[in-house]
């Protein structure tokens, strides 16, 4: 069943990408060419049916009438698996680095985070499967397409994966709530490594917070009681790819 994606950055990334099924590019009607130079340019590389249309049939198209004049029509989100993720780390001749998100909910958390792990460089995200969202076209959006570039997988049981992680020398570090747990300062992260981010709220669950080999706590001076656990994660991941030395940097 294809999908709908919306919104100049969200479409061009996805254009860019290459393991997504791109279907049909719509471009309003009547809309600045200098706008979607480069969509077009990117489709047109790609081999990509375009076709114009007014604004309102884009509306129609997107059920949202904030699609920025573009519309484009694509497959189902392309799910990987962790050896892929590995696969990578090995071809990049790099530690493994990878996400791991504990059933966080709601689009803009994660796709905040896979914003952060893609600028990041890191070689996969792992996601529950069961109770846990997809990857839906308001992620992809909320993520401005980096999703497109990423190695995503779910899997059927996280603390199961967490442990075939380790038996490969990965480190998993858990974003904890408990001011007891280790101190991001107190840390070296320049380590083949799998981080943990927990749901709102509740943070990790029980199994995955004991099956960590490090839990870690944010330090932090103001009065609110805690970090939004996107922006939490990307402090975490971000921090990780400067121990490494920011390998790959532009």
């Amino acid at each position: 069943m294809s999908e709908i994606l919306v919104r100049r950055n969200t479409v061009l990334e996805a254009l860019r990408g290459s393991r997504r099924e791109i279907l049909r590019l719509w471009v309003q009607k009547g809309l600045d060419r200098k706008l979607t130079a480069s969509i077009l340019a990117a489709a047109k590389e790609r081999g990509v049916p375009v076709e114009t249309a007014v604004k309102q049939k884009l509306s129609n198209l997107a059920q949202d009438g904030r699609h920025q004049g573009v519309v484009l029509e694509v497959g189902p989100y392309p799910y990987s698996d962790v050896d892929d993720m590995l696969a990578l780390a090995a071809e990049r001749d790099e530690p493994p680095f990878l996400l791991l998100l504990d059933l966080l909910h709601g689009p803009q958390n994660i796709g905040s985070l896979l914003r952060t792990a893609e600028i990041c460089g890191v070689h996969g995200v792992i996601l529950q499967d069961r109770r846990a969202p997809d990857i839906t076209p308001a992620v992809v959006q909320y993520a401005a397409g980096a999703a497109e570039h990423l190695l995503i997988a779910q899997v059927t049981n996280l603390v199961q994966t967490i442990r075939q992680l380790q038996e490969n020398d990965i480190w998993i570090v858990g974003m904890d709530v408990d001011k007891n747990a280790q101190s991001l300062a107190q840390t070296d992260l320049n380590m083949p490594l799998g981080i943990v981010v927990g749901h709102e709220g509740g943070g990790m669950r029980r199994l995955v917070r004991q099956s960590c080999d490090i839990r870690l706590y944010l330090p932090q001076r103001g009065h609110v009681e805690s970090l939004n656990a996107a922006v939490a994660g990307s402090i975490l991941v971000y921090a990780a790819w400067q121990a490494r030395g920011f390998p790959g940097a532009v």
